[in-house]
């Protein structure tokens, strides 16, 4: 007969290794299970837009200045609203709020929350040394192209032989070397 091999403890222990990873997978939120995805709704306006307000702007300069409203209501055709709501994955919501308001086409009055006054794509940006760092090797990549540029006009400033005007061409051929 064949010698059996323990199963029973090796299927104990495989089932107790899956169990453990699978309770594992299911605990932590530091793992990313389950993944969460952020929600962004509404219209993000900053400080700098807010400034460009003025009493009797049209709706087409408030359009232009704030950007489409995300809630324009049959009831209230002389007001605007402009909600903003952003829940991170993992983390606080942010909810912020801002309204105009018309009267006869005009811009009369605005409120609401306190806007950021950095647009999304600009409040994660590298430190200062970072920044300083890119300036530097913009300008020296700038000063390498205007140099560059200078001996390509030296070149093309320089007289042109009739024997190097048209090279591989019959009788241009270089001189063989002794």
């Amino acid at each position: 007969m064949i010698a059996r091999i323990p199963s029973r403890s090796l299927k104990t222990g495989l089932a107790v290794a899956a169990l453990a990873v699978a309770l594992a997978g299911c605990s932590g939120d530091k793992w990313g299970f389950p993944y969460k995805a952020s929600v962004q709704q509404g219209n993000w306006i900053t400080q700098e837009q807010v400034a460009l307000l003025q009493p009797g702007m049209t709706r087409e300069q408030v359009r232009f200045a704030l950007g489409s409203p995300t809630l324009t209501s049959v009831l209230h055709a002389n007001r605007w609203d402009y909600p903003y709501y952003f829940k991170p994955g993992y983390g606080e919501a942010q909810e912020r709020k801002f309204t105009v308001w018309f009267e006869n086409d005009r811009l009369v009055r605005w409120e609401g929350d306190k806007q950021p006054d950095l647009q999304p794509y600009q409040i994660n940006t590298p430190s200062s040394v970072a920044d300083e760092k890119a300036d530097k090797r913009l300008n020296e990549e700038e000063a390498r192209q205007q140099e560059e540029e200078g001996e390509t006009r030296r070149d093309s400033a320089a007289p042109v032989s009739p024997l190097n005007q048209y090279p591989g061409q019959p009788g241009n051929a270089p001189e063989p070397l002794n």
